[in-house]
Order: structure tokens, then sequence, then C-alpha cells
């Protein structure tokens, strides 16, 4: 009859480290350590992030199509962790105990070779199928009513039943993405930088992980959140500093958990 000790553990118990929600600051006091270790080139990474951010939005207003802002901010947070992937390589030479170079972060060599590229590929599909629903949405409460403007989209969400009804059901459309792609992505980018594995089981680890260590990831995905909030609430200048924090951390989450 098989023991404790022979019984195969399941998978599920394999991935649950039951970390406290205070590993959460750990993983970003870490990821701050990596970050003034060599710091221009932690920088020099946020300020290219903040300069192709900006020349988006640019674009978005020169389009006319500035009704696309709100969902394309909250698109970021979709392909955010693939936009990290040099500041993981800068977190990986570090731990290997390399010297960091600006160019291993910008060209950046992954152990799954094309299948971070195919993971970028979803991720990137995921926020512009998140665009087309924020647009079905606004079409759904206002009809064809053309986009006011910042100062009246305000006035019309906040003082309108149709603004109130579009607030809650874009909130709760907006976080069943943000939670989809926070769950695919978090540690499948970081995974497929560091192991030879193919895109759909990095992310459907990824998922095992988020769902196993919930308590912890929750904490970690307010985190990320509410330091977004303040890099929007500095004109994205908070960017510079703050995406690559985060991105440091976010492979320190991942080692961490895997």
């Amino acid at each position: 009859m098989p023991t404790s000790e022979t019984m195969p553990v399941p998978l599920a118990q394999l991935r649950r480290r039951n970390l406290p929600a205070g590993a959460a600051l750990g993983w970003l006091a870490a990821g701050w350590r990596d970050l003034v270790r060599s710091p221009l080139t932690s920088l020099a990474y946020g300020t290219l992030v903040f300069g192709v951010s900006v020349a988006l939005i640019w674009g978005l207003f020169a389009l006319r199509i500035d009704y696309a802002l709100f969902p394309a901010l909250a698109g970021f947070m979709v392909v955010g962790p693939l936009l990290a992937i040099g500041l993981y390589q800068k977190s990986r030479d570090i731990e290997d105990g390399r010297r960091p170079s600006l160019m291993r972060m910008v060209f950046v060599r992954a152990e799954s070779g094309a299948q971070v590229w195919f993971t970028g590929a979803i991720l990137c599909l995921l926020m512009l199928v998140w665009m087309r629903a924020a647009v079905i949405i606004y079409a759904l409460f206002f009809g064809l009513r053309p986009f006011p403007g910042f100062d009246g989209v305000l006035t019309m969400l906040l003082t309108t039943p149709q603004g109130w009804g579009m607030l809650l059901v874009g909130t709760t459309v907006g976080g069943l993405f943000a939670a989809f792609s926070f769950a695919i992505s978090t540690f499948a980018i970081p995974m497929l930088l560091a192991e030879r594995t193919d895109a759909f089981t990095a992310m459907g680890t990824s998922i095992s992980l988020v769902w196993n260590n919930l308590v912890v990831m929750l904490a970690w995905g307010a985190i990320v959140l509410l330091l977004f909030l303040v890099t929007v609430a500095t004109g994205l200048i908070g960017l510079i500093v703050v995406f690559p924090l985060l991105g440091h951390a976010t492979w320190h989450s991942y080692r961490a958990i895997r």
C-alpha cells in the first residue's frame, strides 16, 4: 500500500508556495535593488518605454481617434509584461553574476526563441480586442454620438444614467480582460526568457501559478495597478522609474513562485 512518502504530490500543491501578501513588498524591494545597480541601464530602458508611449498617444490624437486613449492606457497593462522583457534580462544577468548591459536588455535572446514573440503577439491581439470591446460598449450606451472630447466625456460619464452604466459595464469588462492577461503573462514572459518551453505551456503554467498563489498575487496586482495610476497622474513621466521598478520586481516574483 503506498505511503505518504511514495504517493505523488498533486501538481497544484507543487505550485502553491503559501506566501503571505507581504511577500509582494519584498519583490518590490528586490526590484529596487536591481534598479539602483547600474541604474542608467534601467532608466534608459524606462525612458525608451516612455518615449514609445508618448509617440503612440500623439498618434492617436493625430489620427483623430483620441476616443481610444483610455482603452489604450488600460491595454498598456496587457502588453506591459512583454515590454519589460529587457528588464527581466538585466535582473537575470545580475543573478548570474554578469554585468548589466543595455545592449543585452534591448536585444534579448530568450531561451525559448521565437515562442516569446508568439506570446507577445497573443497579448497584442488581446489588447486590440479590448480596445474594440471598449468602443462597442461606448456605442451600446451612447449610440453613434461623436466623442465629445475629454472635458465633455467626464461630464457625460459622471452626470448621466448612461454614463454610470457605461462606467459599471466598462470597468467590469476591463477588469476581466486585465485579470486574464495578468494571469497568462505575469510568469509566462519571464519563463520563456529563462526556460526552453513553448508559449501555451508557459501561459498555462502562469495561470496555474497565479491561481495557486492567489493571496500574494492579488497583493502584487494591487501594487502594479497603484503604481500604474501614479504614472498616469504624472503624465506618464513616472514610467521612467516605475516601469523598470515593476519589471525587475516581476522577475523576482517569478523566481519566488516558479
